[in-house]
């Protein structure tokens, strides 16, 4: 396969190297495998409601919870409290566990050991099969951000430069986690476990349910290490304006951190034919 180095079968990843001339060749596949991805998801109902209702409406169960914190004190509103949970959702459903579903069960159809004797590298197979999650997950937070500012007056973000880094981070970060955990799950009907440590973890302690502002000090400065965490402060921090310089560097090198960390894991361990 011209472009591509072969360096494993089964554990690790190819080297994806694509010359700049085979760049528009390589465009066109990522899209005709973004555009197959698409067709299965959508044939997945179950996968898609939870990817498309659940960060919507999950956040308004929490509400409750949330009236009882005294969040004019942190310079908090309900809107952008809630704002930020539905995102972290989003993170969580629309792209991680979705992900997590999907490269099992294309590992298990054989469709990604088949794809991998062609010209795709496999940079080009993991990007291309999480293309329509990722798209999904912007998406909601397009519509998110415009529902919650005319329906909870979220008001216009303080900081709006700091929103598409936490976006970016928070769907990049779960993808590329997405990746690790399916690699070490044996089944699709399995990734529903296998996926709940990270998401428990995340819900509770990346400030997606309840803020971390609402923690003791040092289970908080602990929380602040886990994977979505940063996304969660970067995002929420643009609509408040309250992250210093400092504490916005911190975040941005904490998911860099983490975005290479589950690159390598990926790279190193993510399974391409079925366990058996």
């Amino acid at each position: 396969m011209s472009g591509v180095e072969v360096t494993g079968r089964n554990g690790g990843v190819r080297d994806g190297g694509v010359r700049s001339g085979d760049r528009a060749a390589a465009g066109r596949r990522l899209r005709a495998l973004a555009r197959a991805e698409l067709t299965l998801l959508g044939r997945n109902r179950g996968v898609v409601f939870t990817a498309l209702a659940v960060p919507l409406l999950l956040p308004f169960s929490v509400r409750p919870a949330i009236d009882q914190l005294d969040l004019k004190k942190q310079g908090l509103t309900i809107g952008t409290t809630l704002l930020t949970a539905a995102i972290g959702f989003s993170f969580l459903f629309a792209v991680y566990t979705s992900l997590v579903n999907a490269y099992v069960a294309r590992r298990e159809e054989l469709v990604l050991k088949r794809l991998r004797t062609g010209e795709l590298s496999d940079a080009e197979i993991l990007t291309g099969t999480a293309l329509p999650a990722l798209g999904i997950g912007l998406a909601q937070a397009l519509v998110l951000c415009a529902g919650c500012a005319a329906l909870l007056h979220t008001g216009t973000p303080r900081a709006p430069y700091l929103i598409l880094p936490g976006l970016l981070a928070g769907y990049l970060v779960s993808a590329a986690l997405a990746a690790f955990t399916a690699s070490f799950t044996r089944t699709v009907e399995s990734s529903q476990v296998t996926a709940m440590p990270l998401m428990i973890l995340s819900m509770l302690g990346s400030g997606i349910t309840v803020p971390t502002e609402f923690l003791p000090d040092k289970l908080a400065t602990a929380c602040e290490l886990l994977p979505l965490s940063p996304a969660v402060r970067l995002f929420r921090g643009g609509w408040t304006g309250q992250l210093s310089t400092g504490e916005t560097l911190t975040a941005l090198a904490t998911a860099l951190a983490w975005s290479i960390l589950a690159v390598f894991a990926v790279r190193r361990w993510f399974r391409w034919e079925p366990r058996r």
